[in-house]
């Protein structure tokens, strides 16, 4: 078994998540949300990030405006929606469960 993909797939499963939470605080630009993950030590790369931010946009979690920008052209900004704030608001819930049923397991089983 390969430990390597085993820990991607648990940090995919949370990229969501924490995607919607980074832009839950403000409207963001995909790089600065990457550099946030990475400050959390989820490290994110555009090829994963960008069909990310499009699936949740497909799904009417977010939505985007564009903003000039004083070194090129205009960015993409993207802003969570009232349905992507319900949406989070539920992934916190299960985030919740999930973290005090492995906390639980590991403590029975240390």
């Amino acid at each position: 078994m390969n430990l390597e993909n085993t820990k991607a797939q648990m940090k995919k499963g949370l990229l969501e998540l924490c995607t919607l939470s980074i832009i839950k605080k403000e409207e963001a630009y995909p790089s600065d949300i990457i550099k946030e993950l990475k400050k959390a030590q989820l490290i994110v790369k555009e090829g994963t990030m960008y069909p990310l931010l499009n699936r949740l946009m497909k799904e009417d979690l977010l939505s985007y405006n564009w903003k000039e920008s004083k070194s090129g052209p205009p960015r993409k900004y993207y802003t969570i929606t009232d349905k992507g704030n319900q949406f989070h608001e539920e992934l916190l819930g299960t985030w919740d469960q999930l973290q005090n049923a492995i906390n639980n397991s590991i403590k029975n089983h240390k």
